[in-house]
């Protein structure tokens, strides 16, 4: 028994729509797994440049000290 053509269109305009949405959630999940490892590799970068931060400061710190060192022996 054959669908009325209103059904079937309806069905196939459902089904064209599902197909759509299918392909979106992929590209949405590739797109978010990508963001997902930028984000892990941002947040490495970021611990990186903290902690060379840290290390100018303790050798600036170091040197405003000498500095002041040599200031008060030379008086």
């Amino acid at each position: 028994m054959a669908l009325p053509s209103a059904i079937r269109q309806e069905l196939d305009q459902l089904l064209a729509k599902v197909n759509d949405l299918v392909n979106q959630n992929a590209q949405l999940q590739s797109e978010l797994a990508s963001l997902r490892d930028q984000h892990s590799k941002l947040g490495q970068e970021k611990a990186g440049l903290l902690a060379k931060n840290e290390q100018a400061r303790t050798r600036v710190e170091a040197m405003i000290a000498r500095l002041r060192a040599l200031e008060t022996s030379g008086e």
